[in-house]
């Protein structure tokens, strides 16, 4: 086949942005993108009694699981491999890519690490190694960065592999790292994101540790916010980004999401589990997130809260996000979409970093939903309970993961008249 490919750049911009040109995303309210955020925007959730997990009793923990016609019980794929391909395969379409024209020797891969599959060992519980006649592939089982060489092999990409096992920091971290391949020469246009099944490990593990959240009701299972939070709920599926350097996607006419305005990383030196309710590393991420995106505290109309609906994540991200916004924290939008898909773990900044972005786009404020008693020390709007239509330019990501990895990016929307998506007609007419 012949290809046309776009000429190399030889000496990138450093500061040139880059932009979100595709989205793909799969959750428990939706097997594709707009599905997905329709979902969001009419406040529905996706969790409900986890069923067929190999050793929890059903009704026994919640869930937010999703149901795909190809996902045959018999099936040897791993559900996190599937829906990364599934979410790679709706970004790439998205975008409008042409292999004819886009260099793959120039494409990144940043697909973050996910559980292994644990079926193999479950079939041989007795001497837990993996069989050669086991009918699930080995690489699955103990490469977590299975998906991330799959996908890049499947499309043929030869720019860099990056792969980061972060907790629920992963899918982010994933992310900036190909924002920063772009920025610094290594490839002009990247695939990165994260996708993550629920595993029967993970969930008797948080179990164990009674982080899950408890009752009898999924609707109000995960309650960011709230007095009467319970504790987090597992979920599952994946969000893949298209991203590239603005000359790339403009010299191919491609349609702009929004700018990634960089990001921040720091650590938390405090516990392998909890965070530090005083929140001094979370103060310094958002201030560094900021300054990295040239951003003032005013800029940013909405953010959407790590929120898993646990005492500890609230105090800390409340204190927080009150400390760095203290003067304008009643313009201030904030909102836990994972009342709605639950927490994604691996995948989990992806997938609502691609629900903010999708807001961006339509000028709405994802809720909080199942939020009716607000703590008393909350002062920023929670979004609570339907989404809120707000044109805003600039929204913050938050990412507080197991380990004390912590992350932030903030996103602004392109406005540009020939390249940029329009807000829908219905909000014009209203």
């Amino acid at each position: 086949m012949t290809r046309t490919i776009l000429p190399m750049f030889n000496r990138p911009e450093l500061d040139e942005p880059i932009v979100v040109t595709g989205i793909g995303l799969i959750t428990a309210l939706g097997t594709n993108r707009e599905s997905s955020w329709a979902g969001v925007q009419r406040g529905e959730c996706g969790i409900d009694w986890i069923r067929g997990l190999r050793g929890i009793p059903y009704e026994t923990i919640f869930g937010a699981q999703i149901s795909l016609p190809e996902m045959d019980p018999d099936s040897n794929e791993l559900k996190a491999l599937l829906f990364n391909r599934r979410a790679t395969r709706e970004a790439i379409e998205d975008a409008e890519i042409d292999w004819n024209v886009v260099d793959p020797a120039r494409t990144g891969c940043a697909i973050s690490g996910h559980m292994g599959d644990t079926r193999g060992i479950e079939i041989h519980c007795s001497d837990l190694v993996v069989h050669e006649n086991d009918p699930f592939p080995w690489w699955t089982q103990i490469m977590p960065n299975s998906a991330c060489a799959v996908i890049a092999n499947e499309w043929g990409l030869n720019g860099p592999r990056l792969c980061h096992s972060t907790a629920c920091a992963s899918g982010l971290i994933s992310l900036l790292t190909a924002v920063r391949s772009i920025q610094d020469g290594q490839c002009d246009i990247a695939i990165a994101g994260g996708g993550e099944g629920i595993n029967p490990l993970f969930a008797a593990g948080f179990r164990n540790m009674r982080a899950l959240a408890t009752g009898d009701d999924p609707r109000k299972a995960c309650l960011p916010f709230d007095v009467n939070r319970k504790g987090f709920v597992m979920g599952e599926g994946a969000a893949v980004f298209v991203v590239e350097r603005l000359s790339h996607a403009l010299r191919r006419n491609a349609r702009i999401y929004c700018s990634i305005n960089r990001g921040a990383m720091v650590g938390e030196a405090h516990h392998m589990t909890g965070l530090d309710i005083q929140s001094e590393a979370l103060v310094h991420l958002i201030q560094q997130a900021l300054k990295q995106g040239e951003l003032e505290v005013e800029d940013i109309g909405y953010i959407n809260a790590h929120g898993t609906g646990t005492e500890q994540n609230d105090a800390a991200e409340i204190a927080g996000i009150s400390q760095v916004f203290h003067d304008c924290i009643d313009q201030l939008h904030v909102s836990g979409t994972k009342s709605m898909i639950g927490h994604l773990v691996k995948a989990a900044g992806c997938a609502e970093l691609a629900i903010t972005i999708l807001g961006l786009r339509d000028g709405v404020c994802p809720p909080t939903i199942g939020l009716e008693n607000l703590e008393p020390n909350c002062a920023f709007d929670c979004v609570a309970r339907q989404a809120s239509e707000l044109r805003y330019q600039s929204a913050l990501k938050l990412s507080l993961a197991f380990g004390g990895h912590l992350v932030g990016v903030t996103v602004s929307r392109w406005n540009d008249a020939q390249s940029s998506y329009e807000y829908p007609e219905r909000r014009e007419a209203a």
